[in-house]
């Protein structure tokens, strides 16, 4: 996809935002949308994922140079993100926004057969990791002006599904940290925080436990991405 040269003023201007997942799917197109309204991206994803590809498209486009964090959900620690954390601080100083997309989920199953090794790596991923890397980016979130939390829910996450296991139960529990982190920071600090419900795209994920489906009937990950601007942008909310 080709992208249309960035203008020098924009809405993001000067932000410094981190977006998890952003080698594919909804991370991609969030990452590629805030670059294009002027932030600063720290591009953040598994070791292996094509990070480089996201910021060659930034480049082109004249967007601000990005900053590539490799670091691995499925095995991270506190120490991991506390690392990552203080990489972010050494190159940013601070942190505007910081942007959860990644997600992992194996397949669907009944809990009477979920593999309790799988059902650990899918609360690792989805909300352990999230929870370890936000807590560690909170000095960086604390330093800027105006920041914001954007957590990734899921419609399984509200209203639970057959089927979808550790990831609907992760879901929840992600609903349940943003909610107790905007009660936290409400009062005390110019954090803003948000749980945002994508719905039906067309990611990778969905295509791996839908292999059946059509996945031209779903809509593309570029058409959520101006939902996450605006919570960058204005008031947020601890559900959407």
């Amino acid at each position: 996809m080709e992208l249309a040269p960035i203008p020098l003023k924009q809405p993001l201007h000067g932000r410094m935002i981190l977006v998890t997942g952003a080698a594919e799917g909804v991370g991609r197109a969030v990452a590629l949308a805030a670059a294009a309204k002027g932030a600063t991206l720290v591009l953040c994803d598994h070791p292996d994922a094509d990070l480089a590809a996201v910021y060659d498209q930034i480049e082109a486009a004249g967007g601000a140079e990005p900053a590539i964090l490799p670091l691995n959900l499925d095995t991270t620690n506190e120490k991991g993100c506390r690392t990552a954390a203080d990489l972010v601080g050494d190159c940013c100083g601070r942190l505007d926004a910081l942007i959860h997309c990644a997600a992992f989920a194996p397949y669907l199953a009944r809990i009477d057969d979920y593999d309790s090794g799988e059902w650990e790596r899918v609360l690792r991923v989805n909300l352990t990791a999230p929870f370890l890397l936000t807590q560690a980016c909170l000095p960086l979130l604390r330093a800027s002006a105006d920041a914001v939390v954007i957590f990734t829910s899921d419609r399984v996450g509200r209203t639970g599904l057959a089927y979808w296991g550790a990831f609907a139960a992760a879901k929840f529990g992600i609903e349940g940290l943003a909610q107790v982190l905007a009660d936290e920071t409400r009062d005390s600090s110019h954090i803003r925080v948000a749980c945002l419900d994508p719905g039906i795209v067309r990611t990778g994920l969905r295509a791996r436990l839908y292999p059946g489906e059509d996945p031209f009937t779903l809509p593309a990950p570029e058409s959520v991405a101006p939902r996450y601007l605006e919570l960058l942008t204005g008031s947020v909310l601890s559900r959407s």
